[in-house]
């Protein structure tokens, strides 16, 4: 599978995925990566109206996103992958996904989480799950959408005092 962006956005598929950066990446699939969502009938249902028709959308869980990476019959494919966390790309990191970077767009706020960017607010075990992506040697960028500019996520979380 050629993965053409793996991105963290706890919203999943959406506008910015679904036309910004699928159109800009010539993605053909978005791969929506969460558990909770493809166990969730009406939640997995939304998700994959979301592709407006340019491109197919998928929601599935985290093994089996996994064993569809490793498929020869995907390996073609132009994909965007979304996780609604990084502890999920670390689950898919143990599962053999490669990755070169992997993107942070937007991560809502919740109790016990702390702000890192205008999209971007991670509790303890978001930051303890970037530090050990970061420990694989794999960059992690905060940038929304193609159009705006990136900036590296470990030093904004060490500057907020986070990592």
């Amino acid at each position: 599978m050629d993965i053409k962006l793996l991105r963290i956005d706890s919203r999943l598929v959406h506008g910015q995925v679904a036309n910004n950066w699928a159109g800009s990446l010539g993605a053909e699939a978005i791969l929506a990566v969460s558990d909770s969502a493809a166990n969730d009938e009406l939640r997995k249902s939304l998700l994959l109206q979301t592709g407006g028709g340019k491109v197919k959308v998928h929601v599935l869980g985290v093994e089996k996103a996994a064993r569809v990476y490793k498929n020869p019959k995907y390996a073609a494919l132009k994909a965007i992958i979304v996780v609604e966390t990084p502890a999920d790309i670390v689950r898919l990191l143990d599962l053999g996904i490669e990755a070169s970077e992997v993107n942070v767009g937007g991560m809502t706020f919740k109790q016990g989480t702390s702000q890192v960017s205008q999209a971007v607010y991670a509790s303890p075990e978001d930051v303890a799950a970037f530090t050990e992506i970061d420990s694989r040697g794999i960059p992690q960028y905060i940038q929304q959408v193609p159009s705006t500019g990136r900036s590296d996520l470990m030093p904004t979380l060490k500057s907020k005092g986070l990592a």
